[in-house]
């Protein structure tokens, strides 16, 4: 945000800074995940953009390092895309072994195996391995990662892979053809606040502003209202209550209105093609899941196809388990 507009309301840091917003949801995530995790499972915490999926994962590893009974690993590639099986198990690697031998990981997949296992019996506690933007991967990555967790259960040790990703994952998962990883995972969805967005709303502010500053005094009731009820996630109201206080500042307002909130809310914000995009599936994707050209699904998007092909396409993808 502006630093002036900043100054002019009283706000004393930017609304994504706040910190960790908890929900009886979030509590009830982190509680089940905790558990299964330690007995050797592939987790996936299924989300749309901007729901909040990295912020639980942060928190669940550092209750995890608190409570020390599990060894805690992370990968920090970035282009997912490109990870392999060898990157990620170099990454248990690094977080598991206290010393330079680390980056002496086998590169003989049998000796690389017997490395991690040895390592992994080395410390007497079970591991997890977590990987954010893991609808990314490649399948064969995934595979692969199975196939580590079954031998180091088959030598007597336990390890979890914990996957971050969009809803798109989870659909994925759940087709036959993904059968191998999708039957021995267990899925937990973030459903964003979940009717929670007013409090929210009202949460960030009062983070974000001074103490003799009153939260209420600075967005009215219906610009809050209008709000909670258009957007569903945390980023998306971190980013729109911003764009409402800067062009509030703008010109010269000392609260925001709903017709300020009216003027900076994308028109498209919750049009097919964005909402699907927030579930992990792009024109691409789209197009190769039910076998059409990607022009096809475009003209799908934007209502410009004949009645009777809309609806074909339509049925085509719900049955596939689009979100649509």
């Amino acid at each position: 945000m502006l630093s002036d507009a900043m100054d002019y309301f009283g706000l004393v840091r930017e609304f994504d800074q706040a910190g960790y917003y908890e929900t009886a949801h979030h509590r009830f995530l982190l509680k089940e995940m905790a558990a299964t995790l330690k007995k050797g499972r592939i987790i996936v915490l299924a989300g749309i953009v901007g729901c909040g999926k990295t912020k639980v994962l942060l928190q669940l590893q550092q209750a995890l390092k608190e409570e020390d009974a599990v060894l805690v690993a992370r990968s920090m590639a970035v282009d997912k895309t490109r990870v392999t099986l060898n990157v990620l198990m170099l990454a248990l690697s690094y977080a598991l072994t206290t010393d330079e031998t680390a980056s002496a990981l086998p590169k003989q997949p049998e000796m690389r195996e017997h490395h991690l296992v040895a390592v992994l019996h080395k410390h007497h506690k079970p591991a997890v391995l977590f990987v954010d933007d893991a609808h990314e991967l490649n399948p064969q990555t995934l595979i692969g990662l199975k196939r580590l967790m079954e031998t180091a259960r088959d030598n007597g040790a336990t390890l979890s892979l914990v996957l971050a990703g969009h809803p798109h994952l989870k659909h994925e998962l759940r087709r036959p053809t993904f059968e191998e990883i999708g039957a021995r995972t267990v899925i937990f969805t973030l459903e964003g606040l979940q009717g929670q967005q007013r409090e929210y709303i009202q949460w960030l502010l009062a983070q974000c502003t001074q103490d003799k500053t009153k939260p209420e005094s600075l967005i009215a009731d219906d610009a809050l209202e209008c709000l909670a009820e258009r957007l569903a996630t945390p980023l998306q109201i971190e980013h729109y209550l911003t764009l409402a206080f800067e062009e509030a500042f703008t010109i010269g307002q000392k609260s925001v209105t709903v017709e300020v909130v009216n003027r900076v809310l994308a028109r498209t914000l919750n049009d097919p093609e964005p909402h699907l995009i927030r579930h992990g599936y792009n024109v691409k994707s789209l197009a190769q899941i039910i076998n059409v050209k990607p022009a096809e699904i475009r003209s799908f998007l934007h209502n410009q196809l004949p009645p009777a092909r809309t609806q074909e396409l339509k049925e085509e993808l719900l049955l596939a388990g689009v979100p649509l």
